[in-house]
C-alpha cells in the first residue's frame, strides 16, 4: 500500500475544485480527481496538475449511483487508500426562474448532482473510511462539503440550489455526528462570490453590488481562497471542530446594521 495520503475531489479541474485540488497537490497528497468531461478535454490541465504529484482522473456522473461505485473502486486499484473527500461538484439550474415558475425537471437534477450524489458516496467513503481504521491505527482522513452561502441567503430565482446546498449543510451535520464516534472529523464550507465560471453570467450584477458595498472585503473571491481553506481542514489546524461551517465570503453573510 502506498503511504503517501491520498484525496478525493468531485469537479476537481475546473473553477473552485481545481484552485482545491492544486492547494491539495501542493500539500503533498496524491489526487483522484473526478469530473464530467472526456480525460482528453482536460488533458492540459492534467498536465499541469501531474507536475505536482500523482494525479488519477475519473470521467463520471456523481448523480450516477454504479459510476460513483466504479470510480472508488478505480481509487483502490491504484492508490490502495483514501484520506479525505472533498465533495466539491455541483450543478446550476439550467435557467434562473422565479420559484413560481420553476420545473420539477431542474430541480431533481440540482438535487440529484448537489445533494443526493454527494450524500451516497459520503456514505461510501466514510465505510471505506471506517474499515481503514479498523485495519490502520495511523490512519487520519476526513471528509469536506463545499456548499455555499446560498445555504442560508435565499434567492427565489434559483430556490433548487439553495435548497440543494441546505441539504447538503444538513448532511455535514448528520455525518459528522455518526462519524464522531470513529474521529473521523466532517466539515463545510461556505463559498460566497468566487470567481469561476459558474459565476461568469451574474458578474456584471454583482460587480455593482460589491462596488456598493455588499462585501466587507471589496474584491471577488478566488478557488485559491477556498482551496485554502480546505488546506488548513486537511493539515488538521482546526482539529476540534468536527461539523462546523467555515465561510469564505468576504464578510458577505456577517449581518450589519
Amino acid at each position: 500500500m502506498k503511504t503517501r495520503k491520498v484525496a478525493l475531489v468531485t469537479g476537481a479541474l475546473r473553477g473552485i475544485g481545481l484552485g482545491i485540488s492544486r492547494c491539495l497537490l501542493q500539500q503533498g497528497y496524491s489526487l483522484a480527481a473526478g469530473g464530467v468531461r472526456e480525460e482528453s478535454e482536460v488533458s492540459q490541465t492534467l498536465a499541469e496538475l501531474r507536475k505536482e504529484n500523482e494525479v488519477l482522473y475519473f470521467q463520471f456522473d456523481l448523480a450516477n449511483a454504479e459510476a460513483r461505485n466504479q470510480f472508488l473502486q478505480k481509487v483502490r486499484s491504484q492508490f490502495g487508500q483514501l484520506n479525505v473527500l472533498v465533495n466539491n461538484a455541483g450543478i446550476a439550474p439550467l435557467e434562473r426562474s422565479d420559484i413560481l415558475e420553476a420545473t420539477e425537471e431542474s430541480f431533481e437534477s440540482v438535487i440529484k448532482v448537489n445533494l443526493q450524489g454527494p450524500y451516497f458516496l459520503t456514505q461510501s467513503v466514510a465505510r471505506w473510511m471506517i474499515e481503514q481504521k479498523q485495519e490502520r491505527t495511523d490512519f487520519s482522513g476526513c471528509i469536506i462539503n463545499i456548499s455555499s452561502v446560498s445555504a442560508t441567503v435565499a434567492s427565489i430565482t434559483r430556490g433548487e440550489y439553495c435548497i440543494s446546498k441546505a441539504g447538503l449543510s444538513m448532511a455535514t451535520q448528520l455525518w459528522a455526528v455518526r462519524l464522531g464516534e470513529r474521529d473521523i472529523p466532517v466539515y463545510e464550507i461556505q463559498p460566497g462570490l468566487i470567481l469561476t465560471d459558474m459565476t461568469a453570467p451574474a458578474r456584471k450584477r454583482y460587480n455593482e453590488l460589491i462596488s456598493q458595498g455588499l462585501l466587507l472585503q471589496s474584491r471577488w473571491g478566488t478557488p485559491e481562497d477556498v482551496g485554502q481553506a480546505v488546506g488548513c481542514l486537511v493539515r488538521g489546524d482546526l482539529p476540534y471542530s468536527t461539523g462546523q461551517v467555515l465561510r469564505v465570503d468576504g464578510g458577505l453573510t456577517v449581518k450589519r446594521v
